[in-house]
């Protein structure tokens, strides 16, 4: 939904950088920006621009606070940048700097018409900290609300949780939640932040609820396979970084294959080597196969179902012969090599490939495998130690099939590239043909 960029640098804001975003997300509590970022910033916000930000941005030197040698913070000097504060809506005294304790609260909608709020639950729950007595300016509205309980150091009050600003011809979105990851765990929190993007960068609201419980719903279901061989625990991370994706391990074949797949997901990935195939487990994935599904080979799963010839002639389309067999010679591996993989000729626009670009990898060489004349490569390689294709696409005409030879390594699962690769090529042979 949102394509975004970060910029770590204030420096690097200005009027010129601005154009064409739709909103600015502040996550911000340091020393001030400087004098032109400021000023590039208000005039983006005072022209239309959208400003959402969080948290810890309420108080610290935007404000005109210092910190004292016990590191408690204290009104400085200087008036701080007094635009921030007219932009957010809020001032926060350091004398009244404080919050209840970090813990779980009940956050209630008082503006459940909003387009914020509208098809989200009149109150959820959150874990974070509940700041009190902030003081707000004319024309901010509150959307949401909690009591902050004196007995966990809180006012007794209900205190301000959500709320809108208006500056200039800009709108404005700041929420007091979101102190740490596990404020963010929570599927009330995800809302109201993915949703108050929308609504400052267009003012109105397409996103539907999220819910963190039944997250499955609408995302890409990856059943994924091991055993057989080592692979590094990075493989994990690697996953989990896969965005819109839900994920099922299996580590071994007869947990993998114990019922029918097609219904319940629509990318398996094989990260297993196994040679021998059980007659289950080519009912299974025969049937997932030809109801259209996804599937991607990853790295040694080229090994795979050495015994089951349409798998590796007909649905992958290549074969890592570990012996010598009948017309074909041992294939050979080199590992922990640094190497170039670039993609193929006329294929840099594939889907797969999108923001991938070349990669520089280390991983394992392969040569000498068997490949089919049907597949698509996408990716490849001039290094001699290694056959020319990478990444290819399977010849089978109905579901979408992605051999990657990447894998082998640590660095790569952490790559940047290879995670992109991987994101895209679950997308892809996730869609429905």
């Amino acid at each position: 939904v949102f394509d975004v960029r970060v910029q770590e640098e204030p420096r690097a804001i200005t009027k010129e950088s601005l154009q064409g975003y739709d909103a600015v997300v502040v996550n911000y509590n340091g020393p001030r920006f400087p004098a032109s970022a400021e000023k590039a910033l208000e005039q983006y916000v005072r022209a239309g621009g959208g400003l959402v930000s969080f948290h810890h941005a309420s108080y610290g030197t935007f404000f005109g606070m210092e910190l004292d040698a016990k590191n408690r913070w204290h009104n400085g000097p200087g008036k701080g940048w007094s635009e921030w504060s007219k932009m957010i809506g809020a001032t926060w005294d350091a004398e009244k700097l404080g919050h209840a304790r970090l813990g779980i609260f009940t956050v209630d909608w008082k503006q459940p018409g909003h387009p914020i709020a509208q098809g989200l639950p009149a109150s959820w729950v959150a874990n974070d900290e509940l700041y009190h007595r902030l003081t707000f300016l004319p024309g901010v509205e509150v959307l949401a609300d909690a009591l902050s309980p004196k007995e966990t150091g809180g006012t007794g009050n209900r205190e301000p949780i959500v709320w809108t600003n208006q500056y200039g011809k800009g709108r404005v979105f700041f929420t007091v939640l979101g102190h740490d990851a596990m404020a963010f765990y929570q599927s009330g929190t995800i809302n109201v932040m993915a949703r108050g993007v929308e609504w400052a960068a267009r003012g109105k609201v397409t996103l539907p609820p999220v819910d963190l419980h039944h997250a499955k719903q609408g995302q890409t279901r990856v059943l994924v396979v091991t055993s057989g061989h080592w692979y590094p625990t990075e493989f994990y991370a690697m996953l989990d970084s896969l965005p819109g994706v839900t994920w099922t391990h299996a580590p071994t074949h007869a947990e993998a294959f114990s019922k029918p797949l097609e219904d319940r997901y629509d990318v398996v990935i094989l990260h297993d080597m196994l040679n021998v195939t059980t007659e289950r487990a080519r009912e299974r994935l025969r049937a997932f196969v030809e109801a259209g599904k996804g599937v991607i080979e990853l790295h040694h799963a080229i090994v795979d179902y050495s015994d089951w010839p349409w798998w590796y002639e007909e649905v992958v389309g290549g074969k890592y012969y570990q012996k010598e067999g009948p017309g074909h010679k041992a294939s050979s591996y080199k590992e922990d090599v640094e190497f170039l993989v670039t993609p193929a000729k006329g294929k840099e626009r594939h889907p797969v490939l999108k923001g991938v670009g070349p990669l520089w990898v280390y991983d394992e060489l392969y040569k000498d495998m068997s490949l089919s004349p049907k597949i698509e490569v996408l990716m490849e390689t001039a290094n001699p130690l290694n056959d020319r294709p990478v990444v290819y696409v399977g010849p089978h005409p109905k579901a979408r099939v992605l051999y990657i030879q990447l894998g082998h390594s640590a660095h790569t699962m952490n790559h940047p590239g290879f995670r992109k690769l991987m994101a895209n090529a679950v997308a892809w042979t996730g869609e429905k043909r």
